[in-house]
């Protein structure tokens, strides 16, 4: 039966493809068009080789960072950013050009219809989801699932995008990974960033309280570059965390227990999601906190089948 489902959509799967990459509009403006508003082309390669390959992403960064890239002046800065200025506008829009962005926003699929109709449609892109929970409660589950669902094209609920891989051992290889991002972001089309575990690192590089408000600085730079990159390049950041003890909890609370990374975390976040584990192989999904979604919770049973019925349909 999957077989013959496959047999049959293949080539229909390769036209809708086609279709969204022709008729996708540059959601970015490429670097290099600041070499036709007299930018020198040397100080353009500075810029990528900072990490930076947009005109949009030069926007998001301040000048003190910028004057901080070596061969750039604090003049050259100044006439650079003049420059992206007249390419992007970073200015105030209407609510009706507002509402027109909006629209762009792609919504991937979790493989659970449960799941999907609590998120709204799925997985947003151009926000960050946070999913905490303690172990074998399904955040990395789901991530694995959405590996698959975003190579999918938008009308079968996916975001028609790739996935690469890359495995971080501190939590400054795990930035400089990110930094490495927009090069790739800019010249292929993506769609999700998955970051399992947001916090993990953090907790390991940074140790007893005199080192906690140095790791909370470093993790809001590192969250900051995420928000970056999910409004830069219109993809969705789905990142896991865990979760610590909560001696505040309550007394009428079993088991209380809070996400790791505290405040810092919790603004940067647009969507969170707590897990935890329900009956058998169910999990349950709650909206922690969201701006656009009611509290509300779900049973949700992802499952490696559903997973390997998506990896039969790419093939």
């Amino acid at each position: 039966m999957i077989a013959t489902l496959k047999a049959e959509d293949q080539n229909q799967l390769q036209l809708m493809e086609r279709e969204e990459m022709d008729d996708e509009d540059d959601l970015f403006e490429a670097i290099d068009k600041l070499i036709n508003q007299g930018i020198n082309a040397g100080d353009v390669k500075k810029l990528q080789d900072a990490g930076i390959y947009t005109c949009n992403g030069l926007m998001m960064f301040t000048k003190k960072h910028l004057t901080g890239i070596k061969g750039l002046s604090e003049a050259k800065v100044d006439k650079i950013c003049e420059a992206a200025e007249k390419i992007v506008n970073y200015g105030y829009i209407t609510g009706s050009d507002a509402l027109l962005k909006r629209k762009s926003v792609i919504r991937i699929t979790t493989g659970s219809q449960a799941l999907d109709e609590l998120l709204g449609g799925g997985i947003e892109t151009s926000a960050i989801t946070e999913a905490f929970g303690e172990f074998r409660s399904g955040k990395t589950q789901l991530a694995h699932t959405l590996c698959v669902s975003t190579q999918l094209p938008t009308q079968m609920h996916g975001g028609n995008g790739k996935i690469i891989y890359a495995l971080a051992y501190t939590y400054e290889h795990q930035y400089n990974l990110l930094l490495g991002l927009a090069a790739k972001m800019s010249e292929e089309p993506f769609r999700l960033l998955i970051v399992d575990s947001v916090i993990a690192l953090f907790r390991v590089d940074f140790t007893g309280r005199g080192e906690l408000a140095e790791r909370q600085q470093k993790l809001a730079q590192m969250l900051s570059r995420l928000i970056k990159i999910a409004e830069e390049f219109n993809v969705a950041v789905y990142m896991t965390n865990q979760v610590i003890a909560d001696p505040g909890g309550g007394v009428f609370i079993s088991d209380p227990k809070k996400p790791a990374g505290g405040h810092v975390l919790a603004h940067a976040a647009t969507i969170r999601l707590m897990f935890r584990k329900g009956k058998g192989e169910q999990r349950v999904c709650k909206v922690f906190d969201a701006p656009n979604l009611p509290e509300a919770e779900t049973i949700s049973l992802i499952s490696i089948h559903v997973v390997l019925l998506y990896l039969l349909i790419l093939v």
